[in-house]
């Protein structure tokens, strides 16, 4: 993993940078997509509600940590167009503490596209700040029309997404391991410049429909001056509650809720958004008043449970693709209620307690020792084993949150605001993790060995705290 040199005793924590930037970045969507203050509110007014009718969860939350950070924007999303600037925004998110976790390949579900996320790396920071990117690189190469493609690939050589500043201040990171209070400041006001919305375009109106005709996500990411921020995402306890409540407060929701079914304990990640505004933009041979039209951006909402192990995850991927190939693919809104009734049913072979998702190995958890345990700490039998710790109370398991993204979800997102919910897997089988790795500068890191790692430090704490 990429880091910064050595801290010097004059500089901030990344995760301070970071907490800045998602607020900074979380103002200025408001600001340009007022419609998303209005689901952050919404979102607000569930949660609320929901702890009001399970206090129990209120208090797992607050002994989880998770409460305080509760009403944080938990991811936003970009779309870079060329390998230097997927290798420059790496190294402008490691100042603020986040690291590329997880290869994702949506190629094969029709986006011409990989990625990763950038997050934080460790429990504390997540606490600290939760805000994370996913952050897709187009992949110019499944362009089947050369002339388009080598046209696309001269647009996105003219741009540069980043101001001198921005990296100049990475550089002083980098040098210097961190930035000064002042520093993070101007940092920050920089970093935002990379996402800002600009309804200017840089291509012609034909050379926008030509994009637009491969795959309307060319066309966002190539025929702008910079990778502006597509939707960012507040998480809300009840998901289907806010997807019942977006068209009772004029907010277009999308089709359906991507992701597993409603359960009694939450798996991985739910998600679902308002559809992409239809934004005017001017082309560069349009004529002054004359506007021509994008959809893009739009407002998320995520619904996390806990964290699956490998075994967990190949499980919940098989009942996935038995959903649909019992459907025949993504939901439509002709058969939305068979997919939801063939969702439940299918999961049902999943165990929807904690204590049996984590005695079969599905999913990852944080062990505690209990009052029971401290007040015996010392006098117990060093020959009981985890299982023995936790049959008779000394031990506890709270469950891991999933930090991660789902492949198919995001493509369902994708697709969902581009329109083009059609294409399937028209670019095949397209994988390409050590290109996607060379372009970033660094490989990514696995997601499951971060789960594991936090799971096996957390039971090495809690038998220290029981003297064992």
């Amino acid at each position: 993993m990429t880091q910064l040199t050595a801290q010097r005793s004059d500089t901030i924590s990344p995760d301070q940078i970071r907490a800045r930037f998602s607020q900074a970045m979380s103002d200025m969507y408001q600001q340009e997509v007022p419609l998303y203050g209005d689901l952050i509110q919404l979102v607000a007014d569930v949660n609320a509600d929901y702890l009001t009718k399970n206090p129990q969860e209120e208090l797992i939350l607050a002994n989880s940590q998770e409460l305080s950070r509760l009403n944080l924007e938990r991811h936003g999303a970009i779309r870079v167009g060329k390998p230097e600037e997927l290798f420059n925004i790496r190294r402008v998110f490691a100042v603020m503490g986040m690291y590329p976790v997880a290869y994702y390949d949506l190629a094969s579900a029709g986006v011409p596209v990989h990625s990763t996320a950038f997050r934080a790396v460790t429990a504390e920071a997540m606490t600290e700040s939760p805000f994370r990117v996913f952050c897709s690189l187009l992949r110019l190469e499944l362009i089947d029309d050369e002339d388009l493609r080598e046209r696309a690939q001269a647009i996105l050589d003219k741009r540069n997404i980043f101001t001198e500043e921005a990296l100049r201040l990475v550089d002083v990171a980098e040098q210097n391991g961190g930035l000064t209070e002042e520093e993070a400041n101007v940092f920050v006001n920089e970093a935002l410049e990379t996402f800002r919305w600009h309804s200017d375009a840089t291509v012609t109106a034909d050379e926008y429909d030509a994009l637009s005709s491969q795959h309307r996500l060319i066309a966002d990411v190539v025929a702008f001056k910079g990778p502006h921020i597509n939707h960012l995402t507040p998480r809300t306890l009840d998901i289907d509650e806010v997807q019942r409540l977006m068209p009772e407060r004029g907010i277009d929701a999308k089709l359906s809720v991507e992701g597993p079914p409603r359960r009694h304990c939450p798996i991985l990640l739910r998600q679902t958004s308002f559809k992409a505004l239809n934004e005017d933009i001017r082309f560069t041979d349009q004529a002054e008043g004359e506007m021509g039209k994008h959809s893009a951006r739009f407002g998320e909402i995520e619904q996390r449970g806990v964290a699956l192990t490998a075994k967990g995850r190949a499980l919940y991927d098989q009942l996935l693709e038995e959903v649909r190939v019992k459907i025949g693919g993504a939901p439509t809104a002709a058969n939305l209620d068979t997919y939801y009734t063939e969702l439940a049913q299918i999961f049902s072979v999943l165990p929807d307690t904690h204590q049996q998702l984590h005695d079969q190995g599905l999913a990852f958890y944080h062990y505690r020792a209990t009052a029971k345990g401290i007040e015996a700490a010392g006098q117990l039998d060093a020959s009981l084993n985890k299982a023995q710790l936790l049959e008779q109370g000394y031990l506890s398991i709270e469950p891991m949150t999933y930090e991660d993204f789902l492949p198919v979800s995001a493509a369902g997102i994708f697709q969902s605001n581009l329109g083009d919910a059609a294409r399937g897997s028209a670019y095949g089988s397209m994988s390409n993790q050590d290109l996607f790795e060379r372009d970033l500068g660094q490989k990514v890191l696995s997601e499951m060995d971060l789960y594991a790692q936090d799971s096996a430090q957390s039971l090495q704490d809690a038998l220290k705290v029981l003297g064992l």
